[in-house]
Formats: structure tokens, sequence, C-alpha cells
């Protein structure tokens, strides 16, 4: 065993451990309190937080005294972040123009979700799946968009679930938040589990592959069963954060070496149910676009050509080819785009030159540097000043220009360096502080939403958050379907979330951990955790039972019946939120 499975076994002990009501760690500290319904929860030798304090209550008091209230109370502190969106809303705009500035926000918050989008589809997985090519590793990885990384081989599967994973570390960094983790992690799997599966299955009947849903469906269960068992003991150690973060990897492996040839034994004796097992049909290879424009005799081009082309985020061709929503969607991404291609290198291993542009990956060697350290902590340790005379930008951009001005000199046009994939890990770094920056406005503004119409945490995560992050994947996996793949696009459904529910709650709750506080205490007071979690089990289970017995048949009564459950769902969560729905004292 492995160093890394050692630590994935270790984690694992360790969280049955805090199952059983044994923490296995004394901390030496505090223990810190994250309550998942939306207000921070003193731990055991913290200091009392007054609720009398609680932002929620700013609408309370009259409006003239909003800005005192939201700039004189510690909870109404936004955590990093470059706008403070609490402040904007009550101390900038007046009180009548109050439907003005939530429809601002509301359109900055779409923004942000391209953003994500953009940076995680373009920018972070290219550079992801350049990575594992350059360290060789196992292209199985080339389905993890569709199913469980099977080879502990995680990178694909975090570049696809990068949004999720981001927003639910973001939101677990403050303990105000922490419910818009959970919120979105499970409101997501229920979303997508639900509507885009049940919508694949309307648009396009198919007979699912047996062996590959009834393993994804069985880990999901098992995802949601441990971070239900979590929530319930209301804490989680140092090892068991590590074991849920790690010991999907050895879990998988185990489960599907012991398991797959009983199942293939099984299905050779039965006969089965006829379903056919090919689980990921590939599609077939395009030709490449504009291969028709290239030039019969090769050219070279200038520098300055090559920058320009690069920096151009616009195919004209393909403009001219797509329908006029297409058209007024990309203008919206232009700017997005544009930016991130002047801050982020992607190396493309299926080119031949593997994407070198010279002139702007020289560029790049100054600008990702810079980006990086700009938006580490909201620029804080940017703008530090080293022995309060330079500023760090300033020592980064003086070495970057002077490392770009070598790379200029001592490389071609034609021929990209030996050392061309140092790029991939400096694309990598810059997307990445790309998503952690727009994930972190996006916390921030949502929890300035909960505070204006006095929503908590959860169900704002359960909803915005939840559809925001699954958007993407709902497109994506229907317009699979109808090209002709919807088993694909099903897989999609229950294989990709497992990665964001694992990972975002153990590396979420692993970052607040320090060396004197190795206790993260959760503290889901509100029945809507409860409601959010079991619905997400039961849609699970009603899938794992109704797809066999349907002998995987899967036609538009099934679609129907999902939407309808999520539906339900979605009533008994906002009825529950307005207390219609409550528990007796």
């Amino acid at each position: 065993m492995g160093p890394t499975g050692a630590l994935s076994l270790a984690g694992a002990l360790s969280l049955a451990g805090v199952l059983a009501g044994d923490s296995g760690v004394q901390p030496t500290g505090t223990l810190l309190s994250l309550d998942l319904g939306g207000t921070i929860l003193p731990g055991r030798d913290a200091l009392s937080h007054s609720r009398g304090l609680d932002c929620w209550e700013v609408r309370k008091h009259n409006s003239s005294e909003w800005c005192r209230f939201i700039r004189s109370n510690p909870d109404c502190q936004l955590e990093g972040g470059f706008l403070n969106y609490l402040e904007g809303v009550f101390c900038v705009f007046p009180p009548r123009l109050l439907p003005l500035a939530v429809t601002l926000y509301a359109l900055w918050l779409l923004y942000l979700f391209i953003i994500l989008g953009v940076t995680a589809e373009k920018f972070f997985c290219p550079n992801l799946s350049a990575i594992s090519t350059n360290l060789k590793l196992s292209h199985n990885v080339a389905v993890f968009s569709l199913t469980f990384p099977l080879h502990g081989v995680t990178f694909l599967a975090f570049g696809n679930g990068a949004p999720d994973v981001f927003s639910a570390v973001v939101a677990f960094s403050d303990p105000r938040t922490a419910g818009l983790a959970i919120g979105a992690i499970f409101g997501a799997g229920v979303f997508v589990t639900t509507v885009v599966a049940g919508g694949i299955a309307l648009v396009k009947p198919f007979t699912a592959a047996s062996r590959p849903f009834l393993r994804d469906v069985i880990f999901y269960m098992v995802a949601v069963f441990l971070t239900f068992i979590v929530l319930y003991f209301g804490r989680i150690t140092l090892g068991g954060a590590l074991g849920v973060t790690l010991g999907q990897r050895d879990l998988s492996r185990a489960i599907l070496v012991t398991a797959a040839p009983c199942w293939r034994d099984w299905v050779k004796r039965s006969g089965g149910c006829g379903t056919g097992s090919t689980p990921y049909p590939a599609q077939p290879a395009c030709p490449l676009s504009g291969e028709e424009y290239r030039p019969l005799l090769p050219t070279q081009e200038t520098s300055l050509r090559i920058l320009t082309s690069a920096l151009s985020p616009l195919d004209y061709r393909k403009w001219r080819r797509k329908p006029w929503y297409w058209r007024v969607f990309k203008v919206f991404k232009v700017p997005v785009e544009l930016v991130l291609l002047l801050t982020v290198p992607v190396v493309d291993p299926d080119k031949d030159d593997l994407n070198w542009k010279r002139p702007l990956n020289c560029l790049h060697i100054l600008t990702s540097p810079l980006l990086c350290v700009l938006t580490l902590k909201s620029g804080t340790y940017g703008l530090y000043q080293i022995q309060g005379v330079f500023p760090v930008w300033g020592l980064i951009s003086l070495v970057g220009s002077v490392l770009a001005i070598i790379v200029l000199i001592t490389t071609s046009n034609e021929e990209p360096p030996k050392y061309h994939c140092v790029f991939a890990f400096l694309g990598f770094l810059a997307s990445a502080m790309w998503i952690n920056a727009a994930a972190t406005e996006l916390v921030n503004i949502l929890r300035t939403m909960g505070v204006i119409f006095q929503l908590s945490n959860t169900v704002l995560g359960l909803t915005l958050l939840a559809w925001g992050n699954s958007i993407g994947d709902t497109f994506s996996d229907l317009t699979m379907a109808r090209q002709g793949y919807p088993r694909m696009a099903f897989s999609a459904c229950f294989g990709g979330i497992i990665f964001n529910i694992l990972v975002g709650v153990g590396l979420g709750c692993l970052l607040q951990m320090t060396s004197s506080q190795l206790v993260v205490k959760l503290e889901p007071d509100s029945l809507l955790v409860w409601i959010l979690a079991g619905a997400l089990g039961l849609s699970l289970v009603f899938s794992f039972v109704s797809v066999p017995a349907q002998c995987f048949q899967l036609g538009k009564a099934y679609g129907v019946c999902l939407i309808l459950y999520y539906l339900a769902f979605l009533c008994v969560a906002l009825l529950t939120e307005f207390r219609v729905i409550h528990l007796s004292a």
C-alpha cells in the first residue's frame, strides 16, 4: 500500500471513530462550529455570539439606521472578496432604490456563473488534461466528467466539478455561510439526478448501461450516507475529513475489483435484462474545424499577428453559422474570455504545436503570477510592502518581465520549447485562482441576498447556487442525449457529482482545521438540512429500485416521475423555509 493509500485507510479508520462517538483527537484549542442553518455558533471555549446582532435583523430597523447597523455589526462583515455587497446595498443605495440594487446584484450573480463556467471549461480542464498527459497518467480519465474516478487520478473529475468544489470550499471557509455549501452540494445532487436525468429520459428514451449505473448509484448512496452520518453526529475530525476526501479512491477500487467478477458471473447465469454493457460509446471523431481554410503552402506569421489572433475570442466563420441567441450569449462571454486569454496559458496536447503562442506565452509569464498574487486573499499578499518600501506585486512584475524577455529571446514562433509543459501548471494555477475569486464573490453575494430577503443559506444553496452550478451540466447532458448519446449523458448525472460531494465536504472541513483546532463541529439546526439530505437519498433509492425493475429500459414515464419528485421536494423545502412546515417544540 502506497503512502496515499495508507493515508486514506487512516482517514477511514478515524472517520469510523468519529461515527462511533470517539473523536480520536483531543483538540488543544477551540472547537470550530459551523451552523448549517446560516448563523455562527460558538465553540466550547469560544466567546458567546449574540443572537441579537444577527445580520438578518437589519431589515427590522429603521432604514436610516441600516448603514450604521451593517458597519458596526461583526456578523455583517463579509470574509474575503473584492466588493462589500452588504455595505453596497445598505449604504450606497438609498432605501427606495433597493429593488434596483437587487436587480444589479442578480445580474452580477448570473455573470459570475458565466465566469465560473468559461474558466472551468476552456482553461482549467484543458490544462488538467495536459498535466495528466505530461505525467503519463491513465487515460481512463477521459470519462471523468461522466463517471466516478476509478484509478485515483482525479484531475479531470476535479476539473469538471471545479465550480462546485470551489464554491463549497469557499462557503465552508466562513461558519456563517457553511449552509450554502451543504445546500449547494445536496441541492445540485437532487436537481441533476431528478430534473436532468428525467429530462434525458424524456428527450431520448434509451437502455441504461447496467453495471456503470449500479456502480455509480451505489457509490453515490454511500457518499450521501457518510455525509448524513457526519451531520447526525455533528462533528468531523482531521482523520474523518481526510477519509472522506481521499478514501473514495481506495473504496472504489476495492469494491470494483471484488464485485465486478461476481456481477459478470451473475449476468451470464441469469441472462440479465438484455441491457448491453457497453458503458460509454465513443463519439466519432469530427473533422477539424476550418480544415478547408488552411493555406496550401505554409506561411510564417509575424509575432504581432500571432498575438492578435491568439487574443481573439471570436471565430468569425463560426459566428456566421450560429443562431442569434448563441451570438447574444457569446457577446457576454467575450470580455471574460479576453481577460482569461491574457492571464491564463493553455497547453493543448492534441495540437501539433501544443498551442504554443510565443508572444502570448511570454506575456503570460508576467500576467499569470501577477494574477495569482493579486487574487490570493483578495490581494492582501500582493499589496503587502516588503520592508514597508517595495510592494510584492512590483517584485513579481520585475521578475516576470525578466523571465519573459529571456523566453522571448531564446525561443521561436514555430517550435515550442522543451519546458512548454510548465505552462500547463502555470495555467492550472492561474485558472484555479480565477475560479476561487469568482466563487468567493458568488458566496458573498448569495449571503447578501439572504440578508436582504431573510432567507437561510441552506435554501439559497439548494436553489440559486445549485441551479447555477448545474446549468452547464444540464445543457451539455441534454444536448448529448439529443445527439444520440443518452446513455453517456445519463451516466454523467450519477457519476460526476460523487466527486463533488466527497471532496466538497471533506476538503471544505479539512481547510478549516489548524494545528490547535482539529475538530470541525457541524450544527444542522434547521429541519431543511435533514429534508435536503433525505430527499437526495430517497431519489437515489428510487432510481436504484425502479431502473433495474424496468430492465434498464428508461422511457418518458420514468422521466416524468423524476421531475414531479423534484417539484414536490422543492415545494416541501420552501414550505419548511417559510415555517409552514415545522417541528413542534
